[in-house]
């Protein structure tokens, strides 16, 4: 303790008393603060805390260092040391038993009069003091007080009695006579006690550190360096100890003592201050003149025990406990990362210094994180909805349904999904479509330029821009209406092969909806089948539509109403029809109801109210478009619909794009999205026929898929997904080898043998690597015994085998 600022003690053995000590002792409580204004006489730490005055001592003036008797009786012995050398036995608390009384008073005084710098006392045998003192040239440095026995033993001090003088005034004794000296000529800075042996004693001298073993005084172990005081031991790691010097802290392994291990980042200004924290393995603390800032070093990283090939890892940080510069701190020595810290006019904090936050995902996106001794578990309520759940969660279920495995009914996949989200539903109907239709198409001569693949992989923005100039225009009146009004169709082999694939119409020449009619009204989807009905100009149809899903008791009651108007149109511009249907179409809610009053008040090839209905299906507007569209107005359409798709990563589009480069970025946005690499992987993989397995986002998209397999440990659902991507991408098949090992020598025949092959063939794609040579392998190339018959069948094969021709034994084959 230098100068009059002030420095705190906590009790060893009262958690919720501390010593602040400078020109006089203070003891005092802290407890929990129950309300926001402190009471009398009390003074508050912090929001939880609070700190009461207990009792000061200022009989002991000059206090240069203080140090606490580490046992529970007597209660609240003290020992100061002054300036003038003496240490005094000196108490805070109400005590008055015998063993009290004798040591209270109680003064041990060197031979010569110089300041006492530090004192320290022995952990096991609490009876023994140690005083470090500075430099006197017919003296020692560093002296051993047994302060329970007036004598000293025999064995460690002759039979020359202690020298006690008379009583002083307040009846004290005064010991004259240590038990040890060491350090002759030198100057102690700072001393504690090893606690992996009572008998050995750590000491900053002047300018080394040395290890006294009292069991033989006349040696000591030391080695020189500046960095003398402050000296501490690593509560959990006895063998690591930390001192330092002007702005630079250096830790030492005991059993490695010639050099520091790790010199610490050198501070601008010197050091009053280093502590290891009791509660945290590895944690030590320290405070430069000056500052209010207290830097910590986290060495739980550090290997054990530490070589001098080893860079120990060290985490630093700085914490802040108030705005006032620090005089000083003290760790609590029970509660975690505790700490109280004074300032030089006693000002006091109770500070907690929070630990850094470990974050961490299990596969199964349970998250954890550390926090100190607490780990703590968060998981994801199995009560959340699927559109709630993440998408790795969502990933995880489907590849337990085995989504996107379904290869004969393709379309079925998006209820193994959960049929919850609409944009899937769309994916799979469409590349259901893509697949049933290439499977028809594929004799027909219907190929894109330099693309290889069916023209039904390229998308409906393809499969429009090659009908230019092919369509053909047809006027038709809109069956069931009292007036006819004739509209304008357009029709083309291009523009079937679209409603195919929006699956309006079946595969062929036919182009009749009714069976997609029939599906929808199964579906209980009323107003979607009206609307299709409506589209395809037949008005009866979709008010009889209307009136079954009125009736069905699962839709709409106003559908009823909807059909009454539908019964009424008529194609007079200034009609109160029209005017009425105008003012409703704002009212109505269902997307598909609002486009089927569009369309019937819509002028002849102006469509905008159908086509640009957001929340109609894509592939109803795009079937829509490529039946009363011209081949300009269907391409401008659909170029901008795409690029609206592609930019929102909307799985919609790939009934614009379908299994092309534009299919991928779309694709790509849809990752960038929402993570799904899952639907990415599985839907590029229909792409086939096309390049778009060669694209790196794709074999991206796939790896990662597969890893994730692997970090759920769903090793047959990889396995499976391998299967079958390697049925859809031959290419991606690895290729077999075989491994052949000696039965004597147990080495590679591939790594032993230089040239083993047959009959003129090279065998590296049998695992045996080698020029060509016609000779056949009998023995083992690295022992020279003869290999068994089956691994002669294996190698001399012209092609690779999996069970011994000869049959004389069996042998294990890995294909890889």
């Amino acid at each position: 303790m230098s100068g009059s600022k002030p420095d705190i003690l906590w009790a060893p053995h009262h958690v919720d008393r501390f010593v602040v000590c400078d020109s006089e002792l203070s003891l005092y409580h802290i407890e929990s603060a129950a309300s926001p204004e402190p009471k009398a006489g009390s003074l508050r730490l912090s929001e939880e805390t609070a700190a009461t005055l207990l009792s000061i001592n200022s009989d002991t003036p000059y206090m240069k260092c203080v140090a606490w008797y580490p046992k529970y009786d007597p209660e609240c012995l003290l020992a100061v040391g002054q300036a003038n050398g003496r240490v005094v036995l000196t108490s805070l608390g109400q005590d008055h038993n015998s063993k009290s009384k004798d040591l209270i008073g109680k003064e041990f005084v060197p031979k010569h009069a110089r300041q006492c710098n530090t004192l320290a006392w022995n952990p096991l045998d609490s009876n023994w003091l140690a005083a470090g003192l500075d430099k006197h040239r017919a003296d020692f440095s560093v002296l051993i007080w047994d302060i329970s026995s007036k004598y000293a033993p025999e064995a460690a001090v002759t039979t020359e009695k202690v020298r006690l003088s008379a009583a002083d005034p307040e009846g004290g004794l005064v010991v004259t006579k240590p038990l040890y000296e060491l350090g002759q000529n030198d100057a102690c800075l700072s001393l504690c006690w090893l606690p992996r042996d009572q008998k050995l004693l750590l000491a900053g001298m002047h300018r080394n550190l040395a290890i006294f073993d009292l069991r033989n005084t006349s040696q000591k172990i030391f080695v020189n360096t500046k960095a003398v005081q402050g000296v501490t031991v690593d509560p959990y790691f006895h063998d690591r100890v930390a001192s330092f010097y002007e702005g630079q802290v250096a830790i030492w392994d005991l059993r490695k003592f010639e050099k520091p291990v790790l010199t610490l980042t050198e501070q601008p200004k010197p050091l009053t201050k280093v502590a290891w924290c009791p509660t945290r393995t590895g944690l030590l603390a320290t405070l430069t003149r000056d500052s209010n800032i207290i830097r910590l070093y986290d060495m739980q990283h550090t290997p054990t025990p530490i070589g001098d090939e080893t860079e120990p890892t060290i985490i630093e940080r700085s914490v802040q406990p108030c705005e006032n510069y620090i005089a000083s701190f003290a760790w609590h020595p029970t509660s975690q990362n505790r700490m109280v810290v004074v300032t030089p006019n006693r000002t006091m904090s109770d500070f907690t210094v929070f630990e850094r936050i470990s974050l961490a995902w299990s596969p199964v996106t349970s998250l954890m994180w550390a926090c100190g001794r607490h780990l703590y578990e968060c998981t994801e309520e199995g009560k959340a909805s699927s559109l709630e759940k993440d998408i790795a969660t969502k990933m995880r279920l489907r590849a337990l349904s085995r989504y996107g495995l379904d290869t004969e009914q393709v379309w079925r996949n998006h209820l193994l999904a959960g049929n919850e989200d609409p944009q899937l539903k769309s994916l799979w109907y469409t590349l259901h479509y893509i697949l049933c239709l290439a499977q028809y198409t594929e004799d027909m001569d219907q190929k894109l330029t330099g693309n290889k693949g069916p023209l039904v992989y390229a998308g409906i923005k393809s499969i429009v821009k090659s009908s230019l100039g092919t369509t053909e225009n047809l006027r038709q009146s809109r069956s069931g209406s009292d007036r006819q009004a004739d509209i304008i169709q357009y029709l083309s082999e291009e523009r079937s092969l679209a409603l195919q694939l929006c699956g309006w119409i079946k595969k062929g020449t036919d182009l009749d909806v009714e069976p997609f009619l029939n599906s929808l009204e199964q579906e209980g989807d009323w107003e979607r089948a009206a609307a299709v009905a409506l589209f395809n100009l037949d008005i009866r149809r979709a008010i009889q539509i209307l009136n079954k899903g009125a009736s069905s008791g699962k839709g709409d009651l106003n559908l009823n109403v909807v059909a009454m108007a539908l019964s009424g149109y008529t194609d007079e511009k200034n009609s109160l029809w029209r005017e009425m249907c105008s003012s409703l179409r704002l009212q109505l809610n269902n997307p598909y109801l609002c486009a089927m009053f569009a369309f019937l008040t819509s002028e002849s090839g102006s469509y905008d109210g159908v086509l640009y209905e957001n929340n109609v299906a894509v592939r109803d507007r795009v079937a829509f478009a490529c039946k009363f569209l011209s081949d300009a107005q269907l391409n401008r359409f659909i170029e901008k619909l795409t690029n609206e798709m592609k930019e929102a990563g909307n799985l919609e589009g790939i009934l614009l794009t379908g299994l092309t480069k534009d299919g991928v970025d779309l694709m790509e946005s849809y990752v960038d999205r929402t993570g799904d690499v899952q639907t990415a992987s599985y839907c590029m993989l229909q792409g086939s026929p096309s390049d778009v397995l060669k694209d790196e986002r794709v074999q991206y998209w796939i790896e990662n898929y597969r890893n994730l397999l692997d970090a759920w440990r769903f090793w047959h659902k990889r396995a499976e997904f391998d299967i079958h991507r390697s049925k859809l991408d031959p290419s991606s098949k690895p290729l077999a080898q075989v491994f052949v090992s000696c039965n004597f020598c147990g080495k590679s025949i591939s790594y032993s043998c230089s040239a083993i092959p047959h009959q003129g063939r090279g065998f590296s794609q049998y695992g045996v690597s080698g020029s060509p040579t016609k000779s056949k392998v009998t023995s083992c190339p690295g022992c020279r015994k003869p290999l068994p018959r089956c691994a002669l069948c294996l190698i001399n094969m012209g092609t690779p085998v999996s069970s011994c021709p000869g049959r004389t034994r069996s042998f294990e084959v890995i294909h890889l």
